[in-house]
């Protein structure tokens, strides 16, 4: 009885995380059936109903919501003791998730985990790529990367890259034809190439700073993407103004591809930090890979 408990309420865990009896058999590697029916037979025995069932969705009851919010610690710590026991083995090992934005993961994270996994071949890194500002938490991620600004204060975030800048760049086709911005509040008479925030569905401001002014300027034009190659792509083929990242176009500025403007008014800023909650505890195999991207 201990035992079908316990095995019923991992998986009863798993589906209220995942709000999905899909999901939660791909993690626990059961089929969708087998896992309906056990949480029937655990709904059973409790005499209550744990989730609410659509032919779309599954969600916890009021009932379920409790006992999740509930044995969440206590798994936790499970989780945390089996990790630590893991880390007595002579060779390092254990699971890793991160998530990072795009150019994040291109410029700092990738280049560090290349020769970090062929180091140690027993930690498995799963990372997401993702621009919005993810809860770490309730994704149950290991640790996030992203700018210095942008991380809670309740976390604990460590420097990884050194400042970065942002640069307005275009064509040399496109400045011929629509002329050159000599301030940012020219942009908005300007064809750009817009980026849209996927936390908050909105378009993004590009942001500027001078002489201590601060400006947000709410560009406009015939493009919108959210991947960070093509944006600079588009820009190359005259679609437009990006706002990029300065090193993902410092090849293409150098060849002529594209031409730099307002660059007075991107100064440098905070650049990337690995952040994570300080009440978790930590694996030798986190702490190895944070110690490789400090020393990147």
């Amino acid at each position: 009885m201990l035992k079908d408990n316990f095995n019923d309420l991992l998986s009863f865990m798993v589906v209220a995380r995942e709000r999905s009896f899909t999901r939660a058999a791909a993690q626990l590697g059961v089929s969708q059936s087998a896992l309906s029916h056990a949480m029937r037979h655990l709904e059973a025995r409790l005499g209550m109903r744990l989730l609410t069932r659509t032919t779309r969705s599954v969600a916890p009851t009021e009932a379920g919501e409790q006992l999740f919010t509930r044995l969440s610690p206590h798994l936790l710590e499970i989780e945390q003791e089996l990790a630590a026991l893991r880390d007595m083995r002579d060779t390092p090992a254990g699971n890793i998730r991160i998530t990072a934005g795009e150019h994040a993961m291109s410029a700092i994270l990738w280049p560090v985990l290349k020769p970090f996994m062929a180091t140690y071949p027993d930690i498995h890194v799963e990372v997401t790529v993702d621009n919005g500002l993810t809860d770490i938490v309730d994704g149950r991620f290991d640790a996030g990367v992203r700018l210095g600004e942008q991380i809670a204060k309740d976390m604990i975030a460590v420097r990884i890259a050194p400042d970065m800048r942002m640069a307005v760049v275009g064509s040399p086709d496109y400045f011929s034809r629509y002329g050159v911005p000599e301030t940012p509040e020219q942009l908005q008479h300007h064809r750009c190439i817009n980026m849209r925030l996927p936390t908050r569905g909105g378009l993004y401001a590009w942001e500027f700073e001078k002489d201590g002014r601060e400006l947000r300027v709410r560009v406009e034009g015939q493009l919108t993407l959210n991947n960070l190659p093509q944006r600079i792509d588009a820009a190359v083929a005259g679609l437009g103004l990006a706002y990029v990242p300065d090193d993902t176009v410092e090849a293409a500025l150098a060849e002529g591809q594209l031409v730099r403007v307002l660059e007075a008014w991107c100064p440098p800023f905070d650049g990337y930090h690995l952040y994570y909650p300080g009440r978790r505890q930590h694996t030798a195999a986190f702490t190895l890979l944070l110690e490789a991207l400090r020393a990147g």
